[in-house]
């Protein structure tokens, strides 16, 4: 196998297939892994960017693409036989688009393959920045980020003071959100699957309080007992029972937003939702949004952000995994709690 990815060169290619659509909970057996050959060069005429993959980033919604979607809106299903995707870093070894040269660093959506032919380079984004880790670009300064920015900015639009729930807190954006919140000067608590995770939100992420869960018998009475006098603010990325029970322990005139909902996607029938009618009585505000309508604020958003980390305002866990093997492993373990922090895999070091 040829090792320089020089352009031109013809090399193998892993790259990581789905078997079928994926029924219930994902299981490493759903994907497979396979070698090709590729040629390493842009194909004449086109505007295409080839890269060499460095960082994939493992997230919910390759769950839900991988799933027989029966009515496509936002997202579409993967067929079954092609290539898994999600975003990447990856370093450009040709570019038929003028934007793009070789050697630039990028991130978008990439192909979990060693190497990809982006053929619709308007979803990359070069990267300007590498006085940070590069894996920062699939996280903090990528699309969870923009998520937690959007979200917590545009739709919270929270006051010093006010109280703020955030629903897998540990996650890729819900640990962001909690520390915007904090340096807003907001009472702060967040849910997460195990105990090492709420020391974690607690002890390095700054929230005022978290709890597991998985330990509590009753949600009104865990939300009752962090917040007597109410929520002001939900960033839900659960739903579910966990959304029933915000609902009963909102302020008037709360707000929460909506950017996930992981307890629902892999049941057959979705969990209805009981207590709608709070919704009414206390005139709250509910919102779902898409962060890929918002990806033109990119570079505001990144003037807010890369001060923050640099000034160690923000903190940001990763759960990195090596090799594109591990993918499909690192996809489970979004489902089973077992990730620390945003899930990313190294496909190749430099």
């Amino acid at each position: 196998m040829e090792t320089d990815g020089g352009a031109g060169n013809v090399v193998r290619n892993k790259k990581l297939m789905l078997k079928d659509y994926i029924k219930g909970s994902p299981k490493e057996s759903d994907l497979h892994l396979t070698t090709e050959s590729i040629e390493l060069k842009v194909p004449q005429g086109s505007n295409a960017v080839l890269v060499k993959v460095l960082y994939l980033s493992i997230d919910p919604y390759q769950y839900i693409r991988s799933t027989k979607i029966e009515k496509p809106g936002y997202f579409s299903s993967y067929s079954p036989g092609s290539v898994m995707a999600s975003y990447g870093v990856g370093r450009v070894l040709e570019s038929g688009h003028p934007d793009f040269k070789k050697g630039d660093l990028v991130w978008g959506t990439t192909g979990w393959e060693e190497y990809s032919l982006i053929t619709e380079p308007e979803t990359l984004f070069k990267i300007q920045h590498s006085d940070v880790p590069l894996s920062y670009y699939l996280g903090v300064l990528g699309m969870p980020g923009l998520t937690a920015y959007v979200g917590f900015y545009a739709f919270c639009a929270a006051k010093k003071g006010e109280t703020v729930f955030i629903s897998s807190a540990f996650g890729a954006v819900g640990q962001l959100v909690g520390q915007l919140a904090k340096l807003t000067g907001c009472y702060v608590v967040g849910s997460a699957g195990s105990q090492e995770k709420v020391d974690l939100l607690k002890n390095k992420l700054g929230f005022d309080e978290a709890f597991n869960y998985k330990a509590e018998k009753n949600l009104d009475d865990t939300l009752k007992r962090h917040f007597p006098g109410g929520i002001d603010i939900c960033f839900d990325n659960v739903g579910g029972k966990m959304l029933d029970a915000v609902l009963l322990n909102m302020k008037l005139n709360g707000r929460i937003a909506h950017c996930g909902m992981i307890s629902q996607y892999t049941l057959d029938e979705p969990e209805g939702i009981k207590n709608m009618m709070n919704i009414i009585y206390k005139r709250l505000r509910l919102e779902g949004f898409v962060v890929t309508d918002y990806f033109h604020l990119f570079p505001k958003f990144l003037d807010f952000m890369l001060p923050c980390i640099r000034e160690g305002k923000i903190v940001y866990m990763e759960d990195i995994s090596e090799a594109l093997e591990s993918c499909p492993a690192a996809l489970v373990g979004l489902f089973n709690s077992s990730n620390l922090g945003k899930k990313v895999v190294i496909v190749a070091r430099e």
